[in-house]
């Protein structure tokens, strides 16, 4: 996902995402390689750099409402458990 998000701003070479992303350059890879079966991403070679970009600006939007989602769920475990914690100390 992290990938995804990075992508979602602007197309990236592989070094690139390295830092950002904290894995070995072979797990790296090895997702890359399955977004790009899954038809997620497409590449662009230039010189010995290989760069990456999303193969449809609808998957930077299906990424932002997921995220949307998943923090409104998030947050309401958060409310839950605050409320949980509030009564077992009374």
């Amino acid at each position: 996902i992290r990938v995804l998000e990075l992508l979602a701003v602007r197309e990236h070479a592989v070094a690139e995402m390295l830092p950002e992303v904290g894995v070995e350059a072979a797990s790296l890879s090895q997702q890359l390689a399955v977004l790009r079966k899954a038809n997620l991403v497409v590449t662009r070679r230039e010189g010995s750099n290989v760069y990456y970009s999303l193969t449809h600006p609808q998957i930077a939007e299906l990424l932002r409402v997921a995220r949307g989602i998943l923090s409104g769920v998030l947050e309401g475990q958060a409310e839950i458990l605050a409320d949980l914690r509030a009564t077992s100390h009374t």
